[in-house]
């Protein structure tokens, strides 16, 4: 789909792949361990039941973020700020250090990535922020002030 964000067509593939298993993969499982006798006392069936009501409702919660992923619209993604989407590289004032952060929906996020959302507190810090701001990032261990030495936001990005 055009201008589809990339969490999106990851969540389509993943909706794609639960909805064969519970229309084919499941039903097969569940008939041939129900051929076996006995359900009561039948292990296999069991999983496989249990497994077709996980599927179930990851399909409900995929069609559930897939629609409110389709409630944003990229053309009002800022294309000047730090915004959804947005690859920031901030320099650290004290000690020269360079982080790199890409502000993604929150169920991407990866601090060991550096796949952050905008909810978290270094997000809302860099939200609205321009290429030569300044911005302290505050965390447990302390204060650190930084630059926004880079941004490029999601629509400089091809995928």
């Amino acid at each position: 789909m055009a201008n589809e964000l990339p969490i999106a067509k990851k969540l389509r593939a993943d909706l794609e792949e639960m909805d064969r298993e519970f229309r084919i993969e499941l039903p097969r499982l569940i008939r041939e361990a129900a051929a076996q006798g006995d359900l009561s006392d039948n292990a296999e069936y069991q999983a496989a039941k249990q497994r077709q009501e996980f599927v179930k409702a990851r399909i409900v919660h995929l069609k559930e973020r897939l629609s409110a992923l389709s409630m944003i619209n990229i053309t009002s993604l800022p294309r000047d700020r730090v915004g959804f989407g947005s690859v920031v590289t901030l320099e650290d004032q004290e000690s020269g250090e360079e982080k790199k952060f890409r502000i993604v929906h929150p169920e991407e996020v990866d601090p060991s990535q550096g796949k952050i959302s905008l909810r978290s507190p270094v997000g809302q810090a860099l939200a609205g922020r321009e290429e030569g701001d300044e911005v302290t990032i505050r965390a447990p261990g302390g204060s650190r002030e930084y630059t926004v030495s880079s941004l490029i936001t999601l629509h400089d990005i091809e995928e």
